[in-house]
């Protein structure tokens, strides 16, 4: 395969530079989130499965030090929106002000114009500036009075929101929470790596020594590599059984989108290839089932005063479906 390598020089990107520059971030973000590999591993696939993430989780375990860790590691433009109830649409997507100079109207780009943008606790602002996300998050490109204007690759949405606390917070919709791609929640650190953290962050914030190791054009030959990993058909049929599956399931009373089958597929040939492999197998899909799928699914009334959840939906779903036999797997010589 012939694209643009990381350097600038036209010719063939092998799939394991996927695995060497994911790697290399990896590494650079776990100098500042310690102990959670697998959490800094999904960030790194959504971001190469040109996707969005949203981090959940209870205050204090890291959700922001991620998203910045994130935007630090690759030198692109990152703009951070702290979302409070008096943020406005306008504040995110720009406005157009009147010149007098030149007595016309000229457009201010908002924050969302950022290679990375870093939603501050996303819930708090109200569902008409949360809406002003929609656009960009789906079509990578801002309306504002009637003119287009489109969004630069690579471009990230990393949200944070706390699940709860409920005062002065409004709900994601679910036309909101759809266009993430996956969600993630940090979880609390074990005693090891909370032992570490005193001892490294107690007299200073890693994040000021954090340099970038990778660029947005790197992140862009990276992203054109995972486009064009292989995907067989029992594979890509696996991925549509697991989703139509969701939409069966009797406790939900809205299963998984189109659009979620999409992502699956599309982020389990980021993890192919940050596995250095140049096809996907059912091994990824299951993997990113759990994330990709479980924050689109709504339950039904009995099933949450049950207390089953919908990550417990999920694991049933991957237990019932069928999984395709090893045979119907690409050999290994399948290139990019």
């Amino acid at each position: 395969m012939a694209v643009q390598d990381v350097t600038g020089n036209a010719g063939p990107v092998p799939v394991d530079v996927v695995g060497e520059a994911g790697g290399r971030i990896a590494a650079n973000i776990e100098r500042v989130i310690d102990g959670k590999p697998e959490i800094v591993r999904l960030a790194i696939v959504v971001l190469l499965a040109e996707g969005h993430l949203l981090i959940e989780d209870v205050p204090g375990v890291g959700k922001t030090k991620l998203a910045k860790a994130l935007a630090r590691s690759v030198d692109c433009s990152v703009r951070r929106i702290q979302f409070t109830p008096d943020l406005l649409p306008s504040d995110v997507t720009g406005v157009s002000v009147y010149n007098q100079e030149t007595r016309d109207f000229e457009f201010r780009p908002g924050a969302v114009f950022a290679n990375l943008v870093v939603g501050d606790e996303i819930n708090r602002a109200s569902p008409k500036t949360q809406s002003a996300l929609l656009e960009c998050m789906e079509e990578r490109q801002v309306t504002v009075d009637g003119t287009t204007y489109v969004l630069e690759s690579p471009f990230m949405v990393v949200a944070t929101q706390n699940p709860i606390e409920m005062e002065g917070t409004y709900p994601l919709p679910e036309a909101q929470r759809d266009r993430f791609t996956a969600r993630l929640s940090m979880g609390y650190p074990d005693a090891a790596a909370e032992m570490i953290m005193l001892a490294d962050h107690a007299g200073r914030d890693p994040l000021d020594s954090l340099t970038p190791v990778s660029t947005a054009t790197e992140v862009r030959a990276l992203i054109d590599v995972v486009r064009r990993v292989h995907v067989s058909d029992p594979v890509r049929k696996y991925a549509v059984d697991l989703v139509n599956a969701t939409r069966r399931a009797p406790d939900l009373r809205l299963g998984a989108s189109p659009r979620a089958t999409l992502q699956l597929l599309r982020a389990a040939k980021a993890q192919a290839a940050l596995s250095g492999r140049e096809y996907v197998l059912p091994d990824d899909l299951q993997r990113l089932a759990q994330p990709v799928l479980a924050h689109r699914l709504l339950l039904t009334a009995e099933a949450q005063i049950a207390r089953r959840g919908a990550d417990s939906v999920v694991d049933g779903v991957l237990r019932s479906v069928p999984v395709p036999r090893p045979a119907e797997s690409p050999p290994a010589g399948r290139r990019v």
